[in-house]
């Protein structure tokens, strides 16, 4: 053996395999909800920006431009938020509570995910109907 050279055993391996996949998993996470909350404060500020604009044709026209720009960062960011949980999917534990409390989980995550869904939908058809009227 080599001097300097240091036989690591394969249960190191493993767990920086292991130590690795978790940080993903938490990295992946947290860009999931950063960008969801992103996505929310699109909405917010074009649902502003509006307002500012019906009281003022001068200023109407200056910051047109400021919703669409809003618009398309808000689709960006509810892009990010589809590919991240797509992400999330791969990394799902199973079973973290037990077989009985993993059925109900895997219920109330597909009726929150379908909620989301609706929510982000309809808030980014409003956020349309104001950007571009």
């Amino acid at each position: 053996m080599p001097a300097g050279f240091i036989l690591i055993p394969d249960d190191i391996e493993k767990r920086q395999g292991e130590h690795l996949k978790k940080s993903i998993t938490i990295f992946v996470g947290f860009i999931h909800d950063f960008a969801a909350g992103c996505w929310a404060a699109t909405v917010l500020a074009i649902y502003w920006l509006h307002n500012l604009q019906s009281g003022n044709k001068e200023l109407a026209q200056a910051i047109a431009s400021l919703e669409t720009d809003f618009f398309y960062l808000g689709i960006a960011c509810a892009g990010i938020v589809l590919l991240t949980g797509m992400g999330r999917t791969f990394t799902y534990i199973e079973n973290f509570y037990g077989a009985n409390a993993e059925k109900l989980r895997r219920k109330m995550l597909v009726a929150k995910h379908m909620l989301l869904f609706g929510i982000f939908g309809t808030g980014t058809y409003w956020q349309y109907t104001m950007a571009f009227s």
